[in-house]
């Protein structure tokens, strides 16, 4: 065969499994990749042949100088259908056995490879932590359930020591379930307390080029003086002393090198251990392990960026009211550096004995205000986040932990606080179910009575503060009741904050401060100027309303008097409805049809006699083959959808026959 002749052939074939591609595509009405459906066709192209003999040699041989007339078109028409059938299996097949992104591209399945291996060695080193200290068997869900306290005080230290050895993002991890009295028994909240995250310092040699690159410039060219010992250093970032060259004195806090690529790898760990540990282990389950997994995520990534926590000092500064915060230098805030104004004080832990009262005072007033009125507030209020300042009143640092409350949920924690105040258990309940989730069945009365005899416990003077948030999470998890993050950030701030001023002073009562605190807000929100300012508001927007309706009380009372009184109701008046429809009844007609085309062709084989068209075949025979083709070909267009993972757009929805609308 000469160069032309391969040229021509190579053309012509290159042509019909194109062709072949385009038909297989538009009979099944479903986009598929352009490479995917050219190698369904370029398989169906070399399988034809193969497939093909077989099925004709049992029609019988054919004459091809002379071919029977009434065989010539229906011949051709199985055939041609016999061929495009075979990519359209092949494409649906391969949409139910390996669906589009299921398989990465060359450069994904190269990271892919490497990011497995570099997780499996991080995977093997947590395993052999958590081994060491006694914990595989609870890995594996296989541990025993400890009855005795002793037991679970042991546990509870394992489990500790093997986030301490596990590193920088499993130590916040502890960190953040000690503060979970709602998740987790008091042995475990009382162990993982103890956690730290003091760590030694990262050498100069590795923080000036961060300093130099977030900076812009040399250190010592942007500052006048800056201090190359820390004065303090953490598990994520260490703080350093500056002096601008406007004198004024700041703290600048740098990101470790490295740290986020660590932090990244081990979140990616800790999402995929809560998956696996929420499905093969009850305890998981009822933990609600993947929820937590990824609401721990995010809260570690808003701490390793500083802008984050710069935006949150000026968020938190409008309400600080008698508290002081060290004000960001946005200029000089980035990613992973943090300048901010120093503040002049002592530990709090040095204040005299007669200024706890005032300052713990203080403190509980910010911290409710924060909470319930502005809805940002500080969310980890412990001492070595407080500083006494020469002024004698309270500086607040360390802005990595934030919670923010929408509109709705404060007001519900509002009448949560008023209600309490009043000692009304109706109310204390009712607010209770709009801050959580509302179970599909729940025992009203019984959690009323419960939070009736909770209040009666401790709603009296003398009582032990830190009992309250016990017995109130108690009842949360007896009565089912699952707390939101956003909520659970508001009540392990104030379990920390009820530490912080145990220990500002001694006697505080922080119940009856905090029922002054409700007193005087219900005081502030009955007040005349604030009747007045919300009668105001609400007329304003209810006056437009107001001035046509008299308009319209006028045209309905007239149409009903004169009996053309009438409703119209536009079933399916959104376009998107009107298209899931159509698809719906699109796909019923496919299989209806496919399903006679089939019982038609099944009729016609079984049946005797009729012209006789080839050797081994009548035309009632030959029909009946080419309706079973057509029958395959709509079963494969309807299965073909089924199996269509969606994948629509934010502003686009997918019906059910394959298309989308807007």
């Amino acid at each position: 065969m000469d160069l032309p002749t391969q040229l021509l052939l190579g053309v012509f074939t290159l042509l019909t499994i194109i062709a072949l591609a385009a038909a297989a595509q538009r009979l099944l009405n479903v986009r598929f990749g352009r490479l995917r459906t050219f190698l369904a066709a370029l398989v169906a192209f070399g399988l034809a042949r193969p497939l093909l003999e077989p099925i004709l040699g049992s029609l019988g041989a054919v004459d091809v100088r002379q071919p029977p007339p009434a065989a010539a078109l229906g011949l051709l028409l199985l055939i041609v259908m016999c061929v495009v059938l075979i990519p359209m299996v092949i494409l649906v097949l391969a949409e139910a056995l390996v669906p589009p992104g299921s398989l990465p591209g060359p450069l994904e399945l190269i990271r892919s490879v490497r990011g497995r291996v570099s997780r499996s060695r991080r995977y093997s080193q947590i395993t052999r932590i958590a081994i060491r200290h006694g914990l595989g068997p609870y890995l594996r869900g296989r541990g025993e359930r400890l009855a005795d306290r002793p037991g679970t005080v042991r546990l509870a230290r394992s489990l500790r020591e093997a986030l301490d050895d596990g590193g920088v993002t499993f130590v916040k991890l502890g960190q953040v379930l000690s503060t979970r009295r709602d998740l987790l028994p008091a042995e475990f909240v009382e162990e993982l307390g103890r956690l730290q995250d003091q760590v030694a310092p990262a050498p100069w040699e590795q923080i000036e080029p961060v300093l130099t690159a977030e900076l812009g410039g040399p250190v010592a060219e942007v500052f006048a003086e800056f201090g190359r010992e820390p004065l303090a250093a953490a598990s994520i970032g260490q703080v350093h002393t500056a002096r601008l060259h406007t004198g004024e004195s700041v703290v600048v806090k740098v990101r470790r090198p490295g740290i986020g690529s660590v932090v990244a790898k081990d979140l990616d760990i800790v999402r995929r251990l809560a998956a696996t540990l929420e499905s093969r282990t009850r305890w998981g389950r009822s933990l609600g392990l993947r929820d937590l997994a990824e609401g721990f995520a995010t809260a570690i990534r808003e701490e390793l960026d500083f802008r984050v926590e710069a935006a949150n000092m000026a968020a938190v500064a409008a309400s600080s009211g008698g508290v002081t915060y060290p004000a960001p230098i946005s200029a000089m805030c980035s990613e992973r550096v943090l300048v901010m104004r120093r503040l002049s004080g002592r530990p709090i832990t040095t204040a005299a004995p007669e200024q706890g009262p005032r300052l713990a005072r203080d403190l509980l007033d910010c911290l409710l205000r924060q909470i319930l009125v502005e809805g940002v507030f500080h969310a980890d209020p412990h001492p070595g986040n407080l500083m006494l300042l020469e002024d004698g009143t309270l500086g607040l640092l360390d802005f990595g932990s934030v919670g923010r409350l929408d509109g709705s949920v404060r007001s519900a924690l509002q009448r949560f606080l008023l209600a309490m105040n009043r000692q009304d258990p109706l109310g204390v309940t009712d607010a209770l179910l709009e801050v959580v989730p509302r179970p599909e069945d729940i025992d009203e009365a019984g959690l009323e009575r419960a939070l009736g005899q909770f209040m009666a416990r401790h709603l009296t003077p003398g009582m032990d503060s830190a009992q309250l948030f016990t017995d109130l999470f108690r009842i949360v998890s007896v009565y089912g009741l699952s707390i939101p993050p956003e909520v659970a950030a508001v009540f392990r701030a104030l379990a920390t904050l009820e530490g912080t001023l145990v220990r500002l002073y001694p006697g505080f009562d922080l119940i009856g401060e905090a029922r002054a605190f409700a007193g005087r807000y219900l005081a502030d929100q009955v007040g005349p100027e604030t009747i007045k300012e919300t009668v105001t508001q609400e007329l304003a927007a209810l006056l437009p309303m107001l001035r046509r309706l008299p308009r319209r009380v006028e045209r309905i009372a007239s149409a009903a008097e004169h009996g053309r009184f009438s409703m119209n109701v536009r079933l399916l008046a959104d376009e998107r409805d009107r298209g899931y429809v159509t698809g719906l009844l699109h796909q019923v007609l496919l299989t209806v049809l496919g399903a006679t085309a089939g019982v038609m062709g099944v009729i016609l084989l079984g049946t005797d006699g009729g012209p006789p068209v080839l050797p081994n075949t009548s035309l009632f025979q030959l029909i009946g083959y080419n309706l079973l083709v057509i029958s395959a070909i709509l079963a494969l267009r309807v299965l073909a959808v089924i199996f269509r993972r969606p994948r629509p757009s934010d502003d686009q929805h997918t019906y059910p026959n394959g298309s989308r609308g807007r």
